[in-house]
């Protein structure tokens, strides 16, 4: 089986761009992958482009450890986050292919399932005005859904440090969701690398009342030495690695012994054989893995394959519910969650249609979403043309 054809495709929404892959093959067969690169949509597609022309066209879909080689080690430079998008991209679309080929759902390939059901926490439901009040109730909505579990930004466009003001409201509104949604449900705070590791290790004792699951990426990604400091200051367990896309950094992250919590996102990771293996470096470490997930339907998909089948596995990451429906639409066949869990992904392959109507209505827009800008919760991009 030889890949004969790669088209790419951009659907844009109301803050996110996903860059899509369609790959045939000689014997007909179809695989798609899917990612939603952060204000890199432009780069990540022209790489893909690149990409295709170098190493997939009158490849074998089932050599998948070759392609990752071909594009990590053959284009020499050391690979970042729009490489390894890209790869990701077509890797999804080469497992999708070879679940098809044999018959399978993905994660049947890769060692088989692990759990009968995928426990998912929501995100994206926070997009009203940041008042205690606004909070809770759209926290009731997400429980009135069937989530156990939701995650949340309380510090608004901060960075650094936070003024007295603004440090006493983002503290009042978690209070505010932990009262509305009670006890026994689980909120995880992200703080999106915002902080000096001072002011993250300050804020987590200012949390630690309300019980939170983690605190979320408390410095940026290349502050160590400040990620350390901030879990030897609280109990409240630290997750990271959205932004890290290679083995090596996770092997860096791991060393350190400061993330209780691995985060890697498959399709930034270069897909999801890459992302197993940072998996079972992480279930060495005694780590535990909740995959970051801001991906539309083909990119969730594969995202429950790889949860259905590694053993130290957390909880999933979930937006969808809470973004415009045409997203979902976009691929046919993603199980809805139930309970707060997904089911079992189906196959064969990714187990998902794309629908190119929905993709095609919906084209690129020139988009700048930042997370440091008043009211960004509201995930409302401004275009830049």
């Amino acid at each position: 089986m030889k890949i004969t054809d790669v088209r790419i495709y951009v659907m844009g929404s109301a803050w996110r761009n996903f860059v899509i892959a369609r790959v045939r093959t000689d014997d007909g067969l179809e695989g798609v992958g899917e990612a939603r690169p952060v204000n890199r949509e432009e780069a990540v597609a022209a790489y893909l482009e690149a990409t295709v022309r170098r190493y997939v066209l009158g490849s074998d879909p089932f050599e998948v450890e070759a392609l990752v080689q071909r594009v990590t080690r053959d284009d020499f430079e050391i690979s970042g986050a729009t490489e390894m998008t890209a790869l990701a991209i077509l890797e999804m679309a080469c497992w999708d292919l070879i679940g098809k080929a044999v018959g399978q759902p993905v994660y049947r390939l890769l060692g088989g399932a692990c759990r009968g059901r995928i426990k998912a926490y929501a995100n994206g439901w926070y997009q009203v005005g940041r008042t205690p009040d606004e909070f809770a109730a759209a926290a009731r909505r997400v429980v009135a859904r069937g989530y156990r579990a939701m995650k949340f930004d309380p510090f608004g466009p901060g960075a650094g440090e936070l003024e007295r003001d603004e440090r006493l409201r983002s503290v009042a509104l978690v209070e505010a969701v932990r009262d509305a949604v009670g006890p026994d449900v689980e909120l995880f705070v992200e703080m999106h690398g915002r902080f000096t590791a001072a002011q993250a290790a300050a804020l987590a004792r200012d949390l630690e009342p309300f019980a939170p699951g983690w605190l979320e990426e408390p410095v940026p990604p290349d502050q160590p030495a400040g990620l350390r400091h901030v879990a030897s200051q609280t109990a409240v367990p630290i997750a990271t690695g959205e932004r890290l896309h290679t083995l090596a950094a996770f092997r860096d992250l791991l060393a350190l012994e400061a993330a209780d919590v691995l985060q890697p996102d498959l399709t930034h990771c270069g897909g999801l054989l890459t992302t197993k293996k940072i998996s079972a470096m992480a279930e060495a470490h005694g780590r535990l893995v909740a995959p970051h997930n801001v991906s539309g339907p083909v990119g969730t998909a594969a995202a429950l394959h790889l949860a259905a089948c590694i053993p130290n596995f957390k909880i999933q990451e979930y937006f969808n519910d809470f973004a415009e429906p045409f997203v979902a639409d976009a691929a046919r066949g993603l199980p809805a969650v139930v309970d707060g869990h997904f089911p079992l992904p189906a196959g064969p392959g990714l187990g998902v249609m794309l629908n190119l109507d929905v993709v095609e209505a919906h084209p690129y827009r020139p988009l700048h979403f930042t997370l440091f800008s008043e009211d960004w919760q509201r995930r409302q991009a401004k275009t830049t043309s």
